[in-house]
C-alpha cells in the first residue's frame, strides 16, 4: 500500500496560500492569518496532523523559510525526529540545515513516486505551493487538509494550477466552521 501524501495549509477563500504569516511574497497582504481573530479550536487540525505525520516534505523555498524556525521551535519539536524531504533540482547537500534530523533531497517527481511506494505513514507537505501544484497535476497528492480563511487576496500563489487538465474528484472527509469564519476542509482525492 502506498504512503499517503497530504497537502496541509492555510488558504484564502480565493485559493491563495502564500504569505499567511507575514512575509509578503506574491501580494501586498502578508500576514492574513494573523489578522483573523484567533479561535483555538479553528487550529485543532494542526494538532491532529502532528499526531498523524510520519514525514515532512517541502519545496526548496518553503524548506529554506521553515527549517531555521521549526528546528528550534517548541511548537514543532515533534517534527525534529521525523524524516524530512526537500524537493529541489538545485539545492546542494551542504546547504541543508544541521540539527533538524534526517533530511533527504528529492530531485524529481519520479523520486517522489518511489518514496510513496515505501513503507510508512502519511507524508505532509507544508507551504510549497509550486510543489503542490506540480504534484497535484501528476496525481500524487492523496489528501488536502485546508484551513480556509474568510479573506479574498486577489493575487498570490495558488494551491491549484490553472492549466486544462483531467478532472480530479475529491471526497469530503471532514469539515467544520468556526466563530472567526475559518472553515476546515479535509478532502480525499478519489481514484
Amino acid at each position: 500500500m502506498a504512503r499517503e501524501l497530504v497537502y496541509t495549509g492555510f488558504m484564502s477563500l480565493d485559493g491563495v496560500v502564500d504569505s499567511p504569516g507575514g512575509t509578503v511574497e506574491g501580494h501586498r497582504s502578508g500576514g492574513w492569518v494573523m489578522e483573523t481573530e484567533f479561535v483555538p479550536e479553528a487550529f485543532s487540525l494542526k494538532g491532529e496532523e502532528l499526531a498523524d505525520t510520519t514525514a515532512l516534505m517541502f519545496g526548496r523555498r518553503s524548506y529554506e523559510a521553515f527549517a531555521p524556525i521549526w528546528r528550534d521551535s517548541e511548537d514543532h519539536a515533534a517534527y525534529k525526529a521525523l524524516p524530512k524531504y526537500v524537493v529541489s533540482s538545485s539545492l546542494a547537500d551542504d546547504a541543508l540545515i544541521d540539527g533538524w534530523g534526517e533530511i533527504t533531497i528529492l530531485r524529481s517527481t519520479e523520486d517522489i513516486e518511489k518514496l510513496k511506494q515505501t513503507d510508512g505513514g502519511p507524508i505532509y507537505i507544508h507551504g510549497s505551493a509550486e510543489l503542490a501544484q506540480r504534484l497535484s497535476d501528476a496525481d500524487l497528492i492523496d489528501r488536502y487538509n485546508l484551513l480556509v480563511f474568510p479573506v479574498l487576496l486577489g493575487a498570490g500563489k495558488s494551491l491549484f494550477g490553472r492549466a486544462d487538465r483531467p478532472k480530479q474528484q475529491l471526497r469530503l472527509r471532514d469539515s467544520a466552521a468556526y466563530a472567526n469564519g475559518v472553515a476546515k476542509m479535509v478532502y480525499d482525492v478519489v481514484r
